[in-house]
């Protein structure tokens, strides 16, 4: 079974393709030596070019849920490519829902 498990050598980006930034708070799971990432984690988001009219209004984070409902570390739920990622601005505005490029299929535990 493929998990297809969200790690902090994931590809991610807000709708607008400004890149995510990603770490995690998870010290005991990990893939190829990556560690996965969790439910809890805010990632920041760099480079995001979007405007509302002529005002800049950047993605800035992207707050998470729908982690994986059989593999948690700590109680909280792994990310996964099903997972949900909202992308915010500065004031807290949804602006749209990350796009996962890339995942990894190996678990490895620490």
């Amino acid at each position: 079974m493929s998990l297809n498990l969200l790690t902090v050598s994931s590809t991610i980006q807000c709708p607008h393709l400004g890149q995510a930034i990603l770490s995690t708070a998870n010290s005991s799971i990990s893939i190829e030596n990556q560690l996965v990432l969790l439910e809890s984690d805010i990632h920041t988001i760099a480079g995001c070019p979007f405007t509302v009219g002529n005002v800049y209004s950047p993605c800035i984070r992207i707050e998470w849920s729908l982690g994986s409902p059989n593999l948690s570390v700590g109680g909280i739920k792994v990310l996964t490519k099903g997972s949900l990622g909202k992308c915010v601005n500065a004031s807290g505005a949804p602006q749209g829902v990350a796009t996962i490029s890339s995942t990894q299929t190996e678990v490895a535990t620490l």
